[in-house]
């Protein structure tokens, strides 16, 4: 039996499958292993490569597995999928995921360490809370507007919507003002927590010397600086800005074939959440320019001849690009 040199893993809630391979990819064992069998079976092995899909549990186990010496290497699956053959089970997942793995240009994603992974939960728990904050408003805006009672769109109106349902004079039915004070307190719950949550991401982006520089780029708050020092990988894995650019997915996507250049959308990969959040910061810095005297400037000169959305996307690229170099030299920001 040839020695295994690399073993890929598919991950599942209770059942996992392991394909190992030799160095010339020959296949050498395929095994279905129960989630109190896995580690104990890694542990009987030399220290080897250990390729696995990057999902919500990878990081989970690519500690545990680095734990007993293996070199763990996390793949995004949009980059195993096409290895998969025509066959789509488990063990086909595995080996694909094993043969991605021992490409030479192969991309993989670092392993987070469990103080990183807390640090990013408040974020995600504050997207939610705003999710939920933002259904409470639309409940109640629709509920108020069964009774003639219309609002404009936007949190911003969350205060005149409860209004409404707090004033006695109103003209609403007495059960229906029973109901929505159960909106009104579940919308005050939540616009605490997210003041709470807030202020906890301020106070770690204030205590934070990375973060305090970004917040000095134009269109880069608290949030956005602690998003960037929470989940952002090492800069020095980009080879150059365009590079963090392209992994935001804030670069246009090819379509060209032939010789022919044509360059489309964003490609919208990468983090979602840093994505948006550039853009939010980019629409910020828009907003103070006056559309009719924009300026002279590299911006101003895109707002006179570009969409607004178009020069927002192009911002929030010169921001991603920015935000490496700031990094990369640990320099503060300078305006052009």
């Amino acid at each position: 039996m040839k020695e295994v040199t690399i073993v890929g893993v598919d991950l599942a809630k209770r059942v996992f499958q392991a394909h190992g391979a030799s160095a010339d990819g020959a296949v050498v064992f395929r095994k279905k292993l129960a989630r109190a069998q896995f580690l104990a079976f890694l542990a009987e092995l030399p220290a080897r490569t250990v390729a696995m899909g990057a999902c919500a549990t990878s990081h989970f186990w690519g500690r545990e597995i680095g734990k007993l010496g293996h070199d763990v290497r996390l793949i995004p699956p949009a980059y195993v999928k096409p290895f998969v053959k025509s066959q789509k089970n488990d063990a086909a997942d595995a080996e694909a995921i094993c043969e991605a793995a021992q490409r030479p240009t192969m991309r993989f994603v670092p392993v987070k360490s469990e103080e990183t992974q807390g640090a990013a939960m408040v974020f995600r728990i504050r997207e939610l809370l705003i999710r939920q904050r933002t259904q409470a408003i639309n409940a109640l805006r629709g509920h108020l507007g069964g009774f003639g009672q219309i609002m404009p769109q936007g949190a911003a109106n969350a205060a005149r919507l409860i209004a409404i349902v707090e004033d006695p004079e109103s003209g609403l039915p007495v059960d229906a003002i029973a109901t929505l004070k159960v909106l009104v307190a579940a919308l005050r719950h939540l616009e605490a927590e997210i003041g709470r949550l807030d202020a906890e991401i301020t106070r770690r982006a204030k205590g934070n010397e990375v973060a305090r520089r970004l917040m000095t780029v134009p269109g880069i708050g608290p949030i956005t600086a602690s998003v960037l020092t929470a989940t952002l990988p090492d800069v020095s894995a980009f080879r150059s800005a365009r590079d963090l650019s392209a992994w935001l997915g804030l670069t246009p996507k090819p379509h060209s074939s032939g010789g022919k250049e044509r360059l489309g959308a964003i490609s919208k990969m990468g983090n979602r959440y840093i994505r948006r959040l550039l853009y939010l910061g980019a629409m910020g810095v828009i907003s103070t320019r006056k559309r009719t005297d924009p300026g002279e400037d590299w911006l101003g000169c895109m707002l006179a001849k570009k969409p607004l959305k178009v020069v927002a996307i192009a911002l929030a690229n010169r921001m991603a690009r920015q935000i490496w170099a700031m990094l990369r030299t640990g320099e503060a920001w300078r305006a052009a």
